[in-house]
């Protein structure tokens, strides 16, 4: 049993610096989504990736409804609004997203409405050409790799 538990930190050990972080962006930051807010202040600065997550935290009567351009530019809720209060929405292709309160005027008049570009995965960092750097991650992952072999002999 503790040979397995090693194998699976050996295997955790040598792919997890290669894996990327989703971020996850609080729509509104401590205001939440509500009106009478700039969303595009809120978004300008911000990179949004694929994986990434947006967490829209409202409470009645606001709702939130997925939109196009142009219903986005005319204010138009179509379909069944999210209205849990705490709706979570993983960005899973890129390109433009739009989103919209859709009760009463609070999108066209009060502004409760964004925008933003969703870019294609976050690429893994690439580390800087020097040779320890080299070095040190050829020792890092040689000795990963030795941990692994020793655990499958234990077992």
């Amino acid at each position: 049993m503790a040979s397995y538990q090693l194998i699976a930190l050996a295997l955790v050990t040598i792919f997890l610096p290669t894996l990327t972080m989703a971020a996850e962006h609080i729509v509104g930051d401590e205001q939440g989504w509500t009106v009478n807010f700039n969303y595009t202040t809120w978004a300008s600065g911000k990179v949004f990736h694929v994986g990434d997550t947006l967490v829209f935290n409202y409470k009645p009567p606001h709702n939130l409804f997925k939109v196009d351009g142009a219903g986005f530019k005319d204010c138009a809720a179509s379909g069944e609004p999210m209205a849990s209060g705490n709706d979570i929405i993983t960005l899973s292709s890129p390109g433009k997203k739009w989103y919209i309160c859709g009760y009463g005027k609070h999108c066209s008049e009060l502004g409760q409405k964004l925008v933003i570009n969703v870019e294609a995965e976050t690429p893994a960092p690439t580390p800087e050409p020097n040779a320890a750097y080299g070095l040190a991650a050829s020792c890092y992952q040689i000795f990963a790799a030795a941990v692994a072999v020793v655990a499958m002999i234990a077992a």
